[in-house]
């Protein structure tokens, strides 16, 4: 059976307003065969989660420029938590210094941080290693 591709959801959460990263995220992604969904600028944590959640993704990843991560991510957890929804994957990337993204991974706040020039490649082979199979298979009515 023919699996549906990976559906992504690159959000911008807060104030921070500078999004072209995103957008070159978002076209990579598409280019590598995964579904993406862009949410525009000033998310908040919930707006985010419900855009999730009705667009049925995989994986949400949160563009972060602001230094406000180590508030947002774990909003976007606890509104994930508080909706059934821990299974959706939450990744990040932007200006995140090293000590936050491995307290944020060690947390399980988020899944993975990526650092400013990691390649499409190298997200994309990690977002198709780590979404959950079973969960793409009971999607497709498996």
């Amino acid at each position: 059976m023919e699996r549906r591709p990976i559906r992504i959801l690159i959000g911008k959460v807060g104030l921070d307003g500078h999004d072209r990263g995103a957008k070159v995220l978002a076209r990579g992604l598409r280019d590598a065969g995964m579904e993406v969904i862009y949410s525009g600028l000033w998310q908040t944590p919930e707006s985010l989660v419900r855009m999730a959640l009705q667009e049925d993704v995989d994986v949400i990843g949160i563009s972060i420029l602001s230094g406000a991560h180590m508030t947002i991510f774990p909003r976007v957890h606890d509104e994930l938590v508080r909706r059934h929804a821990e299974e959706i994957l939450v990744i990040g990337g932007g200006i995140i210094p090293p000590e936050d993204a491995q307290a944020l991974i060690q947390d399980k706040h988020a899944a993975a941080i990526f650092a400013p020039g990691e390649s499409i490649e190298t997200i994309a082979g990690w977002i198709r290693e780590h979404v959950p199979g079973q969960r793409q298979a009971l999607k497709d009515g498996a």
